[in-house]
């Protein structure tokens, strides 16, 4: 894959804007189609694309396995702590107006965001986790057998 020098060069170029449109699409979800599921799988996407033309050791230099399982743990806590959080001050689960209870609207706003957060987080480590399981594991056949 070395003299794929093109291919390398527009991958570099595109993986910015890959990541710029996962981050658009988490933080407009609320005002527009889109949200924490979209972008996570926009912004896992662009890891992929980076493993699938450098290497897996490549994207797991900048995104190691351990850090992966560890971004899984704070999307879900985001996720739950912030219904959770909610109950302890007295309000359902879920209940966005316990974030900002003298300003509702503000309070929906922040609780959409930080949920939405927390998806978008798990997500992305989600699929990033299900790649590298896949890409990690010895081939049955080698390339020349097929």
């Amino acid at each position: 894959m070395r003299h794929h020098l093109i291919l390398r060069v527009v991958t570099k170029l595109l993986i910015g804007v890959i990541m710029l449109f996962a981050l658009y699409v988490q933080f407009h979800g609320d005002y527009s189609p889109g949200g924490g599921f979209q972008a996570g799988v926009i912004m896992s996407v662009g890891f992929i694309i980076y493993s699938v033309v450098f290497s897996l050791a490549d994207v797991q230099k900048v995104l190691p396995p351990w850090f992966v399982h560890k971004l899984m743990a704070i999307g879900l806590l985001l996720y739950a702590g912030t219904g959770v959080y909610s109950m302890f001050v007295g309000y359902n689960y879920l209940d966005y107006d316990a974030i900002s209870p003298h300003h509702p609207v503000h309070g929906q706003h922040y609780g959409i965001i930080l949920i939405e957060l927390g998806v978008g987080i798990t997500v992305t480590a989600v699929m990033v986790t299900i790649f590298y399981a896949f890409a990690s594991r010895t081939p049955v056949m080698d390339d020349e057998a097929w």
